[in-house]
């Protein structure tokens, strides 16, 4: 199984204050525990890093970088992705979801992923549901 990690998933768990930390974490172990391919993008980690930077400090963004981001794989993404991600943005017409969101959806859509790491309402109404969960 990949499970793909959103920028949410990652903030609650270097947030102690975040209400997710405790289950973050433990899913995170759960999945490390069953070696489970974890993938994210680079525009998640941009995302995250500044979120991250700005609300908790630098030690947090090395905490990132050292500590969790060699746990995922990392997509980059390229110029037909961030048009993938454009487009579905323009299409979707909501303020609530992000390219970020988007392009993390093609890069599902892509390597056939259906289950993501989060805690955010986009992916929800993306068909991916809360914690660790499976597109419908």
């Amino acid at each position: 199984m990949t499970v793909f990690v959103d920028t949410s998933a990652l903030f609650a768990l270097i947030a102690a204050n975040d209400p997710f930390h405790v289950d973050a974490g433990k899913t995170f172990a759960q999945l490390i525990d069953d070696q489970v391919d974890m993938v994210t993008s680079n525009y998640v980690l941009v995302e995250t890093t500044a979120l991250v930077q700005s609300r908790i400090g630098m030690d947090a963004v090395r905490v990132l970088e050292n500590d969790i981001r060699p746990s995922m794989q990392v997509v980059w993404i390229d110029r037909e992705l961030h048009e993938l991600g454009w487009a579905a943005l323009i299409a979707a017409n909501r303020r609530q979801l992000s390219l970020v969101d988007l392009t993390s959806f093609a890069i599902m859509h892509q390597r056939g992923i259906d289950v993501g790491v989060h805690v955010r309402r986009a992916f929800r109404g993306a068909g991916v549901h809360g914690g660790v969960s499976q597109r419908h």
